[in-house]
């Protein structure tokens, strides 16, 4: 097998993989309607449950890129889709809020390791020409777990009239693509990964990648960004029928295009990451148009049937400063420790997914759905001057993107 069709197996696989684990953010909350029935709980409570998730998540994805980079990146990656499986199973056997909490904690565990593990295989086995690539078809394979939970769940919920089937069933599915991962594993690391990296890890400690200013520019950067997706996420189609006064079905409609957008964006944004040398210029544009459409989407001065093409507009600037992210961070990152490094910036977005939720719910309470919108806006206005202090530093000490 050539090189090339190596990374696309490899890209595949690893993929699919991360696929499920998006899909995984999923597996609960849309199935609240139910919970909160059957459990009586409150909204704070079930907002309770995603929080513990999220929050376990972010511990789990700083502290497995120690294992990743010690152990390599294919035992830690069986490991969480096993934690993964253990997860949905003990939501579908929970007879108790305790035990719902206890489930979203094993799958937390579960999604903690795959940022350390996907971007250390990527970076160590596919080729230098093939990297904004596979960055880009990470994230959209990211983008359809998400888009793929919600109709999963929930059919399979309408056809048993069971909750509890649906997550039997995503203990199937993780089952299935870890039994995939498990028969094509030598794709996964085809040479023993302490040949793979050029630097032992042990010779550049954890606590020096600490003292390192452009690992926290990559956190800051990631916090900022997941924050603002998390108000779109959790609050914008209840905050746009406030504003526009449309049917939900509409709003429903331009979060789906927000999503299919954003993965076309990723896509473009692998290509035009091989193009420019910079990454922050790639990022400042794409945050600009992101922003100037979160802008819009607040002031409401378009009539409603707009909604969704401002929607579509914001998530492809969105999607497309995805790859030239990834590149930058790579750049920065010591060699031997992109287990480490990844899983601790990336556990900016597990930060950000989990605390955005409470600032935008206050907006909503108060009454002010427009300033969900202006947030955004701002927050991508500082994640840019955040990617051109990481991009100067980068050149400062170096560190070109390759």
């Amino acid at each position: 097998m050539n090189s090339s069709k190596k990374d696309v197996e490899l890209i595949s696989l690893i993929g699919l993989a991360h696929s499920v684990s998006h899909f995984f953010h999923l597996i609960i909350a849309p199935l609240f309607p139910w919970l909160k029935v059957e459990f009586g709980l409150s909204y704070a409570q079930l907002g309770l449950v995603m929080t513990t998730f999220y929050v376990v998540s972010s511990i789990v994805q700083t502290t497995s890129g120690l294992l990743v980079d010690k152990y390599g990146p294919r035992p830690i990656l069986f490991l969480g889709m096993i934690f993964l499986i253990l997860g949905a199973t003990t939501l579908g056997f929970a007879y108790s809020y305790e035990m719902l909490l206890v489930g979203v904690a094993l799958a937390g565990i579960g999604n903690g390791v795959f940022h350390p593990v996907d971007y250390t295989m990527i970076n160590h086995l596919v080729k230098p020409d093939n990297l904004a690539h596979a960055y880009s078809i990470h994230g959209v394979t990211g983008y359809l777990g998400w888009a793929a939970a919600p109709i999963f769940m929930l059919s399979l919920t309408a056809i048993f009239d069971s909750w509890r089937v649906a997550e039997f069933g995503a203990a199937l599915l993780a089952a299935l693509v870890l039994l995939v991962l498990i028969v094509r594993r030598h794709q996964l690391a085809e040479h023993p990964f302490t040949e793979i990296i050029e630097e032992p890890a042990e010779h550049f400690p954890t606590s020096s990648i600490f003292k390192l200013p452009s690992m926290w520019l990559s956190w800051l950067f990631f916090y900022l960004t997941s924050f603002g997706f998390a108000g779109i996420q959790s609050f914008s189609s209840t905050a746009l029928v406030d504003i526009y006064h449309i049917p939900i079905s509409l709003t429903a409609s331009s979060y789906t295009l927000f999503m299919i957008s954003s993965a076309i964006g990723l896509i473009a944004g692998g290509f035009v990451a091989t193009k420019i040398p910079d990454p922050d210029r790639v990022i400042t544009t794409a945050f600009l148009i992101s922003g100037v459409m979160a802008i819009v989407a607040g002031l409401g001065i378009f009539p409603g049937w707009t909604v969704p093409i401002i929607f579509a507009l914001m998530g492809f600037g969105g999607g497309m400063a995805g790859p030239a992210r990834d590149l930058m961070v790579r750049a920065a990152t010591p060699r031997g420790a992109s287990g480490r490094v990844f899983g601790l910036v990336y556990s900016g977005i597990d930060i950000g997914a989990a605390s955005g939720p409470v600032l935008f719910g206050l907006f909503m309470d108060w009454k002010s759905p427009e300033t969900i919108f202006y947030a955004i806006a701002v927050l991508q206005l500082i994640a840019v001057f955040v990617a051109s202090q990481l991009n100067q530093y980068n050149k400062n000490h170096g560190l070109v993107p390759n």
